[in-house]
């Protein structure tokens, strides 16, 4: 009894923080780039804030009032002011700050400026060996310039008899026109547990097979290395079963029966 309490208690809890965990993560995600942003960039804009709130009274004063740290100290209105009301501004110039930076690196000049800072990076001994794979995946989440797949396909590769997920971006190129009388697809091959990495390969359009699956579900198949599949393409418990039977040396199919 003991024993069936425990298995099902392990089931059900599995389960529900498989079901929970996604939702706490994607929380957790966002509440530590606020927080990040805020303390590391809004902080250093409050304090840049409040030295120029100080050189303007300083100079509207015509009188030397005390340094930053004790001006704030001793003007408790001021100090209550800012907490109260103001203290939303060092993280909402830094969010504007980081929008002007994203248009400066659109530019010419920024595009460039930030490729010699990135070769930079990589010549640093520990940062080149974290900076290129942090790339990939922020690349992966927030790059506009997406990867245009129609769909999914299953082809034979990287031989006969094993078959890879595949995303058709196209047409195959002219120059393997000439050369086949076939159709020809061009299909990345996502690689596990990053698709962002894998192959391009070309192949005669007779030999992939389309799989009712959305662009989503393929690239959450190949990032879990197979084990998300979507419920339409799971196989059932019976077939599993015939499956592991048929697997089966026959010798000891041959025991059981007996």
């Amino acid at each position: 009894m003991a024993k069936s309490l425990g298995s099902d208690f392990k089931r059900f809890f599995i389960r529900g923080l498989a079901a929970f965990l996604p939702t706490l993560l994607t929380i957790w995600v966002i509440i530590s780039v606020v927080t990040f942003v805020d303390k590391h960039i809004g902080s250093s804009i409050d304090t840049g804030v409040q030295w120029l709130i100080h050189r303007i009274m300083v100079w509207s004063s015509g009188k030397e009032l005390p340094k930053l740290a004790e001006f704030w100290a001793q003007e408790t209105k001021w100090g209550e002011f800012w907490d109260t009301y103001l203290w939303w501004i060092g993280f909402a110039l830094a969010i504007v700050g980081i929008y002007f930076f994203g248009k400066f690196i659109a530019s010419f000049v920024g595009r460039t400026f930030w490729r010699m800072m990135e070769r930079g990076f990589l010549r640093l001994p520990i940062i080149k060996q974290i900076y290129p794979y942090i790339k990939q995946v922020t690349d992966f989440l927030l790059s506009e310039q997406k990867m245009r797949f129609t769909r999914v396909v299953a082809v034979e590769y990287p031989r006969k008899g094993i078959w890879a997920m595949g995303l058709v971006t196209g047409a195959g190129m002219k120059a393997l026109k000439r050369k086949s009388t076939d159709d020809l697809l061009t299909v990345f091959i996502p690689s596990s547990p990053m698709p962002v990495t894998g192959y391009t390969i070309t192949v005669k359009r007779d030999e992939v097979i389309d799989v009712p699956m959305s662009i989503d579900e393929a690239l959450r198949f190949t990032v879990s290395g197979g084990v998300i599949m979507p419920t339409h393409q799971q196989a059932t418990e019976k077939e599993i079963d015939q499956a592991r039977y048929k697997a089966l040396p026959q010798s000891h199919t041959k025991e059981n029966s007996a």
